[in-house]
């Protein structure tokens, strides 16, 4: 009987075939695959009255928008869908352990529970003041009181969907690739294109929407990166952090944007202070650290290094 001289040759995993090319390739893979579920699951509603008009029906409204339930289908079915599968495909167990780390490290120090739930308001808030020379109202208390309501319904919806799929996922893979400031220069305007299809629809105030908001938001989501950058590296790569963090900025800007600042609260006057406030952000942060966002490369080796692209 011929004996097998290389046992350790049939243990590797195969390298032909679709799983071969995710294994090879969990980065294009992941991308790809975000977007392509997603996008599919929008159709509909693009596709609806509430979208391009092209069918003759309107989904329903939910808590008064149609995006949880037109949008949100979609985004539970891209980036952490996509995640998911990469990571059981190229990783195995062992990655699906460390995804699932990160997205359960909660023990952080409470400052920065500070930084993200009060330093996002703060921040736009300071730049509302700046757009429109301190023209600003309390919100009724009817706001303050669904604040923290809605801040965990975004994190639920919003940050869950979203953030275990470009940070969990690709963000630690982009930096050991490219280092944490060109990763996060590479991620920004992926983020922003997986929205693109959704200006065509009411979350995107079709079809009022103009191709400078469009930019504004794509530069957005580039300058805001850099913020969710530092302080996923910086909280041990803690991602309910940068859950919460990403959905201080939804949740500030559909509760409490429009009461406080009614003077500027279109919806192209509110991308401006946005953008303001995320750049002046960024800019501090990139300035205080010297462009290494809080990343140390020890911290992060992984044999997830081992898939480059």
């Amino acid at each position: 009987m011929a004996v097998n001289s290389r046992p350790d040759i049939e243990q590797q995993p195969s390298q032909t075939g679709l799983r071969g090319f995710i294994r090879r390739r969990p980065l294009i893979s992941f991308f790809v695959l975000a977007n392509l579920l997603s996008w599919a699951a929008w159709v509909p509603y693009i596709l609806s009255a509430t979208g391009l008009g092209v069918l003759d029906f309107t989904f329903p409204s939910l808590l008064g928008s149609t995006q949880l339930l037109g949008v949100l289908p979609g985004a539970y079915l891209g980036p952490i869908l996509a995640a998911f599968i990469v990571t059981v495909v190229a990783d195995g167990r062992a990655g699906l352990r460390r995804w699932v780390g990160r997205m359960t490290k909660w023990r952080v120090s409470w400052i920065w529970y500070v930084v993200t739930v009060v330093g996002v308001p703060a921040a736009i808030i300071l730049a509302g003041l700046a757009v429109t020379n301190e023209d600003i109202h309390m919100p009724p208390v009817a706001v303050l009181v669904a604040y923290l309501p809605g801040l965990l319904l975004q994190m639920v919806t919003t940050g869950l969907a979203e953030e275990p799929g470009w940070r969990d996922f690709a963000l630690p893979r982009l930096q050991r690739r490219f280092g944490p400031l060109v990763a996060t220069f590479v991620l920004g305007p992926l983020w922003g294109l997986w929205h693109m299809p959704l200006f065509l629809s009411e979350w995107g105030e079709w079809p009022n929407v103009t191709p400078i908001r469009v930019a504004e938001f794509v530069a957005f989501c580039c300058v805001f990166s850099v913020i969710v950058t530092w302080v996923f590296n910086r909280t041990g790569q803690s991602l309910p952090l940068v859950m919460l963090l990403h959905v201080s900025v939804n949740n500030f800007m559909s509760i409490a944007y429009s009461d406080m600042f009614p003077s500027i609260a279109s919806v192209e006057q509110a991308s401006h202070v946005t953008l303001l406030a995320g750049a002046t952000a960024a800019i501090v942060v990139l300035v205080a650290t010297r462009g290494r966002l809080g990343y140390r490369p020890a911290e992060q080796a992984t044999p997830e290094v081992a898939h480059q692209n």
